[in-house]
Order: structure tokens, then C-alpha cells, then sequence
């Protein structure tokens, strides 16, 4: 099944990269390409693509309440909306995903991270570039606002367990795939039964549950001792 794709950004040659590199992979097309965030919005709901990959810094009408528009808080039908930018900067990362993001990446991820987001959008998951879920760890971290993490509704396999963490340690499921010698498709499995098991709408997030969940076990090994 072709999963269409709009793209909107407001340089013509990153467009044109874009619109190559999606319209390279056997199942994704690239249906619909604007310069502005207004324009973008407009030609989402015209189009109702699968997917829309929207830069940040628009003229118009930016990415971010472009992203809002069609995917925000009280959206009836939203569409699902990948955020690729330039800027590494953790306002944007939490401003995207406040505003319904389904997706964060820096445009230098590659093709194969960029088809990665493109299809896990698709699918009604998420994917954060692993070099921004690392550095929202450190922050979550350091901000000592770890909470004792509610159980999973169902217990994790061990290869799910094996999984989560290489998740926390901010892997992308290519890199994970690798690390633990199972195919890319078994990875992509193992992750959705984790997010439908703990609850979590992203990758950050499966990685902060693990990240409490450390917490509670080291905890539990002092109260022990």
C-alpha cells in the first residue's frame, strides 16, 4: 500500500531533495508540495494525504501551528504530520509534539530515518531522531522529575525487554536490528507491542517509562539491602 506524502518547505531545493528521495522508495509518493505553512494547510485538506513532512520556519504560517491545524489537540480527523528541521533545539522538540507531531527529525537523518518516520506516521506511530530521544533523556533526567513508572498492562517478553533498552540508549530500530541480530520488521513489532503494552504515544516516551523504571528497580535493590 503507497503511502502519500505532502511536503512543505519553504526552500525549493530542499523540496526537490525531499520529493526525490520519498518518491525513490517502492511505496511512497510524494502527492502534493508547498512553500508555506497556509499553503500546506490548505493543500492537506484538499488532498488528505497519509503523511505530511513539514519544515518549522515557514513564511505565513509556520510549521509548528501548521502541525497544530491539522494534527493539534481537538482535531476530529487529523492527519499525520512529521516535523524535519535544521534547528536541534529542545522548544521545537517539545513545541512539535505539544502541537500533535507524530514525528521529529533533522534534515541531515538520512533517507532511510526519513522513510523510517514516513512509515511509522503512517502507521499511527512515532519516531524522534535517536540523537534528540538521548538529549531529552539527559534533560528529563537531570531535571530530577523521574516518577515511579505504572506497570505494563501486559508484562514485557525478554526480547521486548532487550529492545526497551536499546530504545533508551536512543537507537534507532536500524541500529537495533543490528545490536541484537533480528530483522528490521521484528523490531518494528517488538516496539509497537512495547507502546501498546506501557501506553506511549513515542519513542521519547518508551524511553522515559524505561528510564523510571530503572528508577524503581534500583530503589526496590536499596529498600532490599
Amino acid at each position: 500500500m503507497t503511502v502519500r506524502v505532502l511536503v512543505a518547505d519553504d526552500q525549493e531545493l530542499v523540496r526537490t531533495g525531499l520529493r526525490m528521495i520519498l518518491n525513490a522508495q517502492p511505496d511512497i509518493e510524494v502527492v502534493g508540495e508547498a512553500a508555506d505553512g497556509a499553503e500546506a494547510v490548505a493543500l492537506a485538506r484538499r488532498l488528505r494525504p497519509d503523511v505530511c513532512l513539514f519544515d518549522i520556519r515557514m513564511p505565513v504560517l509556520d510549521g509548528l501551528d501548521a502541525t497544530r491545524e491539522l494534527a493539534g489537540p481537538g482535531v476530529a480527523d487529523p492527519i499525520p504530520v512529521v516535523v524535519i528541521t535544521t534547528f536541534d533545539l529542545d522548544e521545537y522538540v517539545y513545541a512539535a509534539l505539544r502541537a500533535g507531531a507524530r514525528g521529529f527529525l533533522l534534515k541531515d537523518a538520512g533517507p532511510a530515518m526519513l522513510a523510517e518516520a514516513v512509515h511509522a506516521a503512517a502507521r499511527g506511530d512515532a519516531l524522534i531522531a535517536p540523537s534528540i530521544t538521548v538529549r531529552l533523556l539527559e534533560t528529563f533526567a537531570g531535571s530530577q522529575q523521574a516518577t515511579p513508572s505504572a506497570s505494563p498492562a501486559e508484562p514485557l517478553t525478554e526480547r521486548e525487554q532487550h529492545v526497551l533498552a536499546e530504545v533508551a540508549r536512543g537507537f534507532g530500530n536500524t541500529e537495533i536490528a543490528s545490536e541484537l541480530h533480528i530483522s528490521l520488521s521484528t523490531v518494528k513489532t517488538h516496539i509497537a507491542s512495547i507502546m501498546s503494552k506501557i501506553g506511549a504515544r513515542n519513542r521519547v516516551e518508551v524511553a522515559i517509562w524505561a528510564l523510571g523504571r530503572r528508577g524503581d528497580d534500583a530503589s526496590n535493590r536499596r529498600l532490599a539491602e
